[in-house]
């Protein structure tokens, strides 16, 4: 398995693996819109995806957002967006990304990578914890405008 960080060489395989990633979470197949999302922000550098590969399929992704904080003065990640294919799942495909996006963030001297999961997630949350990755105490809260 290889990690490397995306770019447009890869964007064709990466679309159909972040069109079936959003149809995890309940969206309509749409390969052309999630090329296009992907497209984006690759070109304006938005994001930062990572994405693993074996024998040349890519079997999973993540993707980076920049922010910063204020109070540190530095540059910070939110880690939006994990997926492992399947057939892929339990192979240590999800803690190789993981350990690359820590690795990257490091080099950007970021203060820290956030990321969200849903409660009933019970295997993502044992990864997370397991790389040591601590629940914070801030209560979050979202106004949609949808």
């Amino acid at each position: 398995m290889e990690i490397l960080q995306a770019t447009m060489n890869e964007l064709e395989d990466l679309a159909k693996l972040f069109d079936e990633y959003r149809q995890f979470y309940g969206i309509d197949s749409d390969i052309s819109s999630a090329k296009a999302f992907l497209q984006l922000r690759l070109a304006l550098k938005e994001s930062v995806v990572f994405v693993a590969q074996e024998d040349g399929r890519v079997i999973g992704f993540t993707q980076l957002y920049p922010t910063f904080s204020s109070v540190a003065l530095q540059r910070a990640f939110i880690l939006n967006d994990i997926y492992v294919t399947e057939d892929a799942r339990g192979l240590g495909v999800g803690k190789a990304l993981m350990e690359q996006v820590f690795q990257y963030c490091e080099q950007q001297d970021a203060r820290y990578v956030t990321l969200q999961t849903a409660a009933d997630n019970v295997n993502a949350r044992k990864l997370y914890e397991k790389l040591h990755m601590k629940q914070d105490e801030y209560c979050n809260y979202v106004k949609y405008f949808m």
